[in-house]
């Protein structure tokens, strides 16, 4: 796979990018003006170290939670505000309360400004095995960061499929007959792949439609083959196709893609003081979105994280419609399984039970029941719902939880 017409720019210290990692070290981290380019070099305001710790900094403009997403009546992204200028707004009822598919709260105003002013907003990505880190940061704030964890079960999946179909076809039991193979020779995506690198893009999307993000800043990731390592090498063209994949259609989000090195990640990150934890997976900023702030900060200018909170993301898993189960029950009964529609609603919709408050919906019962599953933690709530006491919210495709620094030192 080729990267179409815009080429990716990459950060690199022999200053023949945009901007490069000596350029980092010499040049102010506050916001040129109009006149000035992006890589201005100048020597006053130079970046300094900030020596942060876990939940604590130097600085008393940290803030419990980030910035809040605003939109216009027509549902153009403007710059985030404050929580305190959110509750103004909506106490003056000139805003609405919204969630989009990520679970994230965001208002829209009643109103189109008439000349709205917005920041270049850069988002850095952490791309991980089992968990990955995203930050959205402008001149000065951090909007927010999130903790994800990776799609990982569809390599599982589609070969507990495939062997059910093979198993089918001994079996004297309805099955589709046999078909060729229409991907033979042809230039594809694996499907666990393609799973993996569209979580990402469907974070970025939902993030792009709230938020007016102008740049996309990717750790870039890179495979060595090795010769007479065969089980080491089948894992290079995966990662490499996916991440050319995953450029491509950055670009098709008319985002500005600039690839950063794991090497400069970690000289921003020592230049700067910051520390990053060993445990993977801890959802706190210091793990993964600590990363994806550096990398990020680097393009807008930005000296510290005016906040250190974060939402740990979950992927909902939907399973795909089945004939029944793979495994009878009792008495050789084969109950019905999977299918993403439960009374008429699509599962995973976002719900307002009138006992158990925000919550999702599941699966649901043959007595018209609805099984109810918390926004956080995916924990199930009841399989007794009934649908008139539900208040539709919106359609997520993600679990939400919101997590703040707890520990202070």
């Amino acid at each position: 796979m080729v990267i179409p017409t815009q080429e990716l720019t990459r950060l690199s210290s022999a200053r023949t990018t945009c901007i490069g990692l000596q350029e980092w070290l010499d040049a102010s981290l506050v916001q040129p003006t109009s006149e000035e380019s992006l890589n201005s070099t100048s020597t006053t305001n130079r970046l300094r170290p900030i020596y942060l710790v876990e939940g604590k900094h130097d600085s008393d403009r940290e803030t419990a939670i980030g910035r809040v997403p605003v939109i216009s009546k027509n549902g153009t992204p403007l710059m985030p505000c404050t929580s305190s200028k959110a509750r103004k707004l909506l106490a003056q009822n000139k805003a609405t309360k919204k969630r989009n598919k990520l679970g994230l709260f965001y208002i829209q105003l009643h109103f189109d400004p008439k000349l709205p002013v917005t920041q270049p907003l850069a988002i850095g990505v952490d791309p991980g095995t089992k968990f990955e880190g995203f930050s959205v940061v402008g001149n000065v704030e951090t909007v927010v960061n999130i903790m994800s964890e990776a799609v990982t079960w569809v390599k599982k999946k589609v070969a507990q499929r495939r062997n059910a179909r093979r198993t089918r076809r001994k079996r004297k039991t309805r099955r589709r007959k046999c078909k060729k193979n229409r991907l033979k020779n042809q230039t594809r995506i694996p499907p666990s792949t393609k799973a993996r690198w569209d979580a990402k893009l469907r974070i970025i999307t939902q993030l792009c439609t709230i938020i007016p993000i102008k740049y996309a800043v990717v750790e870039d990731i890179k495979v060595v083959t090795k010769n007479y390592q065969k089980r080491w090498n089948t894992n290079f063209s995966p990662l490499e196709v996916g991440k050319l994949y995953f450029y491509t259609e950055l670009q098709k989000l008319k985002l500005t893609v600039i690839l950063a090195q794991g090497n400069e990640t970690k000289k921003l990150r020592e230049l700067l003081g910051l520390k990053k934890k060993k445990s993977k997976s801890k959802p706190i900023f210091e793990t993964h979105c600590i990363d994806a702030w550096v990398i990020a900060a680097a393009i807008t200018g930005t000296q510290y994280p005016t906040t250190k909170s974060l939402y740990y993301v979950t992927p909902l898993q939907f399973h795909r419609r089945q004939l029944h189960r793979y495994n009878c029950s009792q008495g050789g009964i084969r109950k019905r399984y999977g299918g993403t529609i439960s009374l008429g609603l699509k599962r995973g919709t976002l719900v307002k039970h009138s006992n158990y408050g925000l919550c999702y919906i599941g699966g649901y019962t043959h007595n018209k029941r609805l099984s109810l599953h918390s926004a956080e933690t995916g924990k199930r709530l009841t399989q007794n719902g009934k649908k008139e006491e539900c208040t539709i919210l919106t359609r997520i495709s993600f679990r939400t939880q919101f997590l703040s620094p707890v520990n202070r030192e």
